[in-house]
């Protein structure tokens, strides 16, 4: 069993580094990758009606397996760089631009989170809910929600870029660092 996928019984909920192999991470990260992608087309395709706690509460929660996994990895990567987990981190950042730009392009998903946006003021959020709400459809807009065609696509393969260069580069200053 990958203890990546399993419950951390561990002090604090740390992960638990000592039963944990570099081989462990990529099917982790596929594994919670499909789970994540699954929640948030829910998400996007409910039939209940728009609240904040059925989208805007329900993203943040959509990808929490994929983050606990992901902070474990970058953890290690970062205090203790080796080539598997450089060749890793390689392969995962195009990956991971991709499930960042499906979430952002998902029409039916910001439909939902712009409605909550044009509703806010009706609401009664808490301060802090308007301010994840503003953060929310803000970081949508920023990253090409209202983009269509051509703009779009654009807008996924300038970010994938992006994501890609900026691994090679950290990369490169570890090396650096290194030498």
């Amino acid at each position: 069993m990958n203890p990546l996928l399993t419950d951390w019984t561990t002090p604090y909920g740390l992960p638990p580094f000592d039963a944990i192999t570099d081989d462990d991470f990529g099917p982790a990260v596929e594994a919670t990758l499909d789970t994540a992608r699954n929640a948030v087309r829910a998400i996007g395709h409910s039939a209940e009606p728009v609240t904040f706690q059925n989208t805007v509460s329900a993203l943040e929660l959509a990808d929490r397996d994929l983050s606990r996994v992901l902070s474990a990895f970058y953890s290690l990567a970062g205090a203790d760089s080796n080539e598997a987990r450089q060749a890793l981190e390689r392969e995962l950042a195009p990956k991971l631009s991709a499930y960042g730009s499906e979430i952002t392009s998902n029409t039916a998903l910001f439909a939902r989170i712009d409605d909550l946006w044009q509703r806010r003021d009706s609401l009664d959020l808490s301060p802090e809910e308007e301010r994840v709400l503003y953060l929310t459809h803000r970081g949508f807009v920023r990253a090409g929600a209202r983009l269509e065609g051509a703009e779009a696509e654009r807008m996924k393969e300038v970010k994938s870029r992006l994501a890609t260069l900026g691994t090679q580069f950290s990369q490169n200053v570890l090396a650096d660092e290194r030498e």
